[in-house]
C-alpha cells in the first residue's frame, strides 16, 4: 500500500493528480495559470469535482491559451455559463478573464509569471505569511479570486511550497 497525504481520497483522478503533478514545479505560464484557476474555481467546492471537471475547463479556457482568454467577451462569459461540463459562477468565470489579462501584464514585465512568483520563494520562512503577500501583490496587480487560502493552495499545488505530510510516499526532500 502507498501512503499519500490525507486529503487524498480513493479517487484514482485524485490519487493521479496527487502521485503526478501536486507539489511538482508547473514550469510553463499556461501549466500555472490552470493551476491558479482550478485553485479559484475550487474555493467552496470539493477538489475531485474540479477534477473531474478538468478536461472541461481545459476546452472551455481555450487550452489555457491566457491571450485567448484575455479577449474573452461578455457574450463569451454568456456562453461559458451554459456550459454544463464546468463551474457555472459568473464571478469566478469573469475571474479567470481578468486574472489572463492581469498575467499578460506581468509577462510584460517579468518575462514570464513563473519569474514573477520565483520573487515570493527567496525567501519564506513561514509559507502562509508568503499567501498572504502573495494574495495582496496579485490583487494589487488586478487579479481576482485570489485569497490568501487560495494563493496557498496555489502555492502547494505548483510546487512553491512542499506540503506532502511526512510519511507520504511523495514527498521529496
Amino acid at each position: 500500500m502507498v501512503y499519500r497525504c490525507q486529503w487524498v481520497k480513493e479517487d484514482p483522478i485524485e490519487q493521479a493528480y496527487h502521485d503526478t503533478e501536486w507539489g511538482k514545479p508547473h514550469e510553463t505560464d499556461e501549466a500555472l495559470f490552470e493551476a491558479l484557476t482550478l485553485e479559484l474555481m475550487q474555493s467552496g467546492l470539493s477538489w475531485s469535482t474540479i477534477l473531474k471537471k478538468r478536461q472541461n475547463f481545459k476546452e472551455a479556457f481555450a487550452n489555457w491559451s491566457i491571450a485567448e482568454i484575455a479577449q474573452f467577451t461578455p457574450k463569451k462569459v454568456d456562453e461559458l455559463m451554459g456550459n454544463t461540463g464546468i463551474i457555472r459562477h459568473r464571478k469566478k468565470i469573469e475571474a479567470v478573464i481578468t486574472n489572463a489579462k492581469a498575467t499578460l501584464e506581468i509577462q510584460k514585465t517579468f518575462g514570464d509569471l513563473a519569474t514573477y512568483l520565483q520573487t515570493f520563494t527567496v525567501y519564506m520562512p513561514d509559507p502562509k505569511e508568503t499567501a498572504l503577500f502573495l494574495s495582496k501583490e496579485l490583487k494589487k496587480r488586478g487579479f481576482k479570486f485570489v485569497g490568501p487560502t487560495t494563493s496557498y493552495s496555489f502555492m502547494q499545488a505548483v510546487g512553491m511550497v512542499n506540503d506532502h505530510e511526512e510519511q507520504c510516499a511523495f514527498r521529496e526532500v
